[in-house]
């Protein structure tokens, strides 16, 4: 009755507010609103990087820009995907054809990260560049794609919060088995929107063009990954675990997103706080002033 009481309490439905996860359909192909976040945070974060880059002591040319997006963009899909597979769905491994099925969804942030940074380590070594001042530029840009994915969650009606009264909470469809009611939730794909996507490259720009930050080598990424595992950490408290890790959850008293969390934290840490004994004379790899 729990569930009863608090899908009619007035909280908004969200098959009332219209939106639908296919952006338009001709013939045989579909866009789909998760694919236009993945390639509007990829064009924006490389419009943006490619502003970083115009600063003093830039750790590459802007002419490395388009060869970094790819190694980047194939490290975000396999890692993405692959992770995946592996931190929530071990099972699709007996079934390998499904792991190629990426329109079905399900891609891990965390596999993602993995992913991203070991194709900036094979990018900087191709190119002979610092591969941990590449990954401070890259991580000022990783906010976009965050936003606009989670928004792109939002859409999709998926990865929703748990039952909440609070007024701002959504009452998505299919949430409990027939014949109980949906409950209004927490919509904390908008939190984690707001946390992971806007707050965090609100930190990141402050650091970046107010600080002398990306002088030290390996503070900008730190400051990404101890604010991104922060702000994962604290919206899954909110949000619903994977119907399948819901057990794995139960028996760990933390969902799988915040133990994959910790590690990112504590790395971050590490950075931020060793960043000074990198700390260098600067010298730019686009031919501008070198930086004491």
């Amino acid at each position: 009755m729990i569930y009863l009481t608090a899908a009619t309490a007035g909280h908004v439905n969200f098959t009332d507010l219209g939106l639908h996860p296919d952006v338009f359909s001709i013939g045989f192909f579909t866009l789909r609103w998760y694919s236009l976040a993945y390639i509007s945070g990829i064009l924006i974060g490389w419009w943006y990087l490619l502003k970083l880059l115009a600063q003093p002591g830039a750790p590459m040319a802007k002419r490395h820009g388009d060869d970094l997006v790819f190694y980047a963009t194939l490290g975000i899909i396999l890692g993405g995907r692959i992770g995946y597979v592996l931190f929530y769905a071990p099972e699709m491994l007996l079934h390998p054809l499904m792991i190629l099925r990426l329109w079905d969804g399900g891609m891990s942030f965390h596999g993602g990260v993995i992913g991203t940074s070991l194709g900036i380590i094979l990018f900087a070594r191709k190119h002979g560049l610092h591969w941990l001042r590449i990954h401070d530029y890259v991580a000022c840009c990783v906010p976009f794609g965050l936003f606009f994915g989670r928004l792109a969650n939002f859409v999709n009606g998926e990865l929703w919060g748990k039952p909440s009264d609070v007024p701002w909470a959504i009452v998505f469809p299919r949430t409990v088995a027939f014949p109980l009611a949906d409950p209004a939730r927490h919509p904390s794909q908008l939190y984690e929107a707001g946390l992971e996507g806007l707050l965090l490259f609100a930190i990141l720009w402050f650091a970046f063009w107010r600080t002398k930050a990306r002088y030290y080598p390996g503070r900008l990424v730190g400051l990404f990954l101890v604010g991104y595992g922060l702000a994962r950490f604290t919206v899954e408290f909110f949000r619903e675990p994977d119907s399948q890790l819901r057990a794995f959850a139960e028996a760990t008293g933390l969902h799988m997103g915040q133990w994959l969390c910790v590690p990112m934290i504590a790395g971050g840490a590490y950075l931020i706080a060793s960043s000074a004994g990198r700390r260098q004379r600067i010298e730019s790899i686009s031919g501008m002033e070198s930086v004491a």
